[in-house]
C-alpha cells in the first residue's frame, strides 16, 4: 500500500474519499466537525503539494435517492473555515458539469462533491459508477477508514480504474497503529473488552485470544460470562442463548494461557436511572431484582493492577453505563489507569471514544481510532475491502 506522502501530486487531479458523515440539526447545520477535522492534514498536504483536489464523501443512508436533509452542502462552510480557503460545492458527483469543473481546476483548487450515496451505484460497488468517478481524476486517495469495512464504488471498485492509488494520513495512522497492536505488538499485550453483548464480540474475542496475554471483560457482556460461571446476576443484562458460547470462550482463554479477568464486584441499582438507589456488592450477591450497571471498586483495583507492566493495550467497549454519572466511575477510572500505564494504548469501536473523551484522558491515549465498526471488524481478523483495494 502506498501513502499520500509517497506520490507526486503537483498539477494532478486528486480524488479524495473522506468520511464527512457528520451530525446535523433540523436546520441543516453541522453540529459536530470531528470527522471533518480528522482529514484536514491530508487535505492541506494535497493542496500544498499543488493538487487539484476533488473531495467526496457520503452522508447518512439515502439509499440511492436524493434526500435534501442528507446533502453535503452545509459541510462546505465548515471546510472553508477550517482551511481558510474557499471550497466550491457541486450538487452532484458525476456527469458533464462535474467533468467540466474537474477539467477547469487549477493547482491548489478544492471542490466538494454531493453525497455519493445519492447514486445507487455507490453502495452496490458498481463498476460503471466507479468508472465515472475515476474519470474525474489522475490520482485516488482514500482517507475514510470508517467505511473501509464496506465495499463501495468510491473505496473499492474505483481503484480498478485509477492507476495511482494511495492512503491519506488518517488511514495511514489506522494501518500503522493496527500493526503495532495486532501484527507486531510489544508484549505483554492486554485487551479491555466491554459493551453490552457477547454476541457482538464473538469474533473479536476469538481472534484476540490467539494474540493477547490478558483479556479484561466489563460492561453488560460481563454478566453473561458471570452467569455462565454459575453466578446469580439478578436483572442484569444477560444473553441466555450465549451462555454456552461464553463458557467456551473462557475455556479457550484458559487453554491458551490467556489471563481472563471478570468483575468481582458491581455497582447495582433497581433501575437504570441516575436517580435510583445505588449499592455496591460482590458479583456473587446481586439481588434478584437489581441490575449491575458498572464495575465496583474492587474490580477497578483488580483491572488496574492487571495493566501494570503491560506494553500494549487495546480497548473496545465501555465497562459500564458511563452515560449516567453514577455508573461512569469504572470506565473513567480504568481510563486513568490506561493513561498512566506507560503502554501503547489503542482505543476504538462503539462508544469507547466518547467514553474516553468524557473521562478527560483522551490526550494521554496513544491513538483513538475513527473507525467504529471498521475498527471492530479489523480486530476480529476480517479483511476490510477498502484497505484490501489499496493493497492490490
Amino acid at each position: 500500500m502506498k501513502y499520500i506522502d509517497q506520490i507526486e501530486m503537483k498539477g494532478k487531479r486528486v480524488f479524495l474519499r473522506v468520511d464527512f458523515n457528520v451530525p446535523m440539526d433540523k436546520e441543516g447545520n453541522v453540529t459536530g466537525d470531528k470527522r471533518i477535522r480528522a482529514s484536514i492534514p491530508t487535505i492541506k498536504y494535497a493542496l500544498e503539494k499543488g493538487a487539484k483536489l476533488i473531495v467526496a464523501s457520503h452522508l447518512g443512508r439515502p439509499r440511492g435517492k436524493r434526500v435534501a436533509e442528507m446533502s453535503l452542502k452545509p459541510v462546505t462552510k465548515i471546510l472553508s473555515e477550517l482551511l481558510h480557503k474557499q471550497v466550491i460545492f457541486y450538487d452532484d458527483c458525476v456527469g458533464e458539469a462535474i467533468q467540466k469543473a474537474a477539467g477547469n481546476m487549477k493547482e491548489g483548487d478544492i471542490i466538494l462533491l454531493e453525497n455519493l450515496r445519492f447514486h445507487p451505484g455507490e453502495d452496490k460497488n458498481d463498476a460503471e459508477f466507479a468508472r465515472q468517478l475515476a474519470t474525474l481524476c489522475d490520482i485516488y486517495i482514500d482517507d475514510a477508514f470508517a467505511v473501509s469495512h464496506r465495499a463501495a464504488a468510491s473505496n473499492s471498485a474505483i481503484t480498478e480504474f485509477v492507476q495511482t492509488c494511495a492512503a491519506g494520513f488518517l488511514l495511514k495512522n489506522e494501518v500503522e497503529y493496527f500493526k503495532k497492536a495486532m501484527i507486531n505488538p510489544a508484549k505483554p499485550l492486554a485487551a479491555i473488552i466491554g459493551g453490552a453483548k457477547v454476541s457482538d464480540k464473538i469474533g473479536l474475542l476469538g481472534n484476540l485470544i490467539e494474540k493477547v496475554d490478558k483479556i479484561i471483560i466489563g460492561g453488560g457482556m460481563a454478566f453473561t460470562f458471570l452467569r455462565a460461571a454459575g453466578y446469580e446476576t439478578g436483572k442484569s443484562l444477560c444473553e441466555e442463548d450465549m451462555l454456552d458460547t461464553a463458557r467456551k470462550i473462557a475455556e479457550k482463554a484458559k487453554q491458551k494461557n490467556v489471563q481472563f479477568l471478570l468483575p468481582v464486584d458491581a455497582v447495582i441499582a433497581p433501575s437504570a436511572t441516575a436517580e435510583a438507589e445505588i449499592k455496591t456488592c460482590s458479583v456473587k450477591e446481586i439481588p434478584k431484582e437489581w441490575i449491575g450497571l458498572d464495575i465496583g471498586p474492587a474490580t477497578i483495583s483488580l483491572f488496574s493492577d492487571a495493566l501494570k507492566g503491560v506494553k500494549t493495550i487495546i480497548w473496545n467497549g465501555p465497562l459500564g453505563m458511563f452515560e449516567l454519572a453514577p455508573f461512569s466511575k469504572g470506565t473513567f477510572d480504568l481510563a486513568a489507569a490506561v493513561a498512566n500505564s506507560g503502554a501503547l494504548s489503542i482505543i476504538g469501536g462503539g462508544d469507547t471514544d466518547t467514553a474516553i473523551k468524557n473521562s478527560g484522558f483522551s490526550a494521554k491515549m496513544s491513538y483513538i481510532s475513527t473507525g467504529g465498526g471498521a475498527f471492530l471488524e479489523w480486530l476480529e481478523g476480517k479483511t476490510l475491502p477498502g484497505i484490501a483495494a489499496l493493497g492490490k
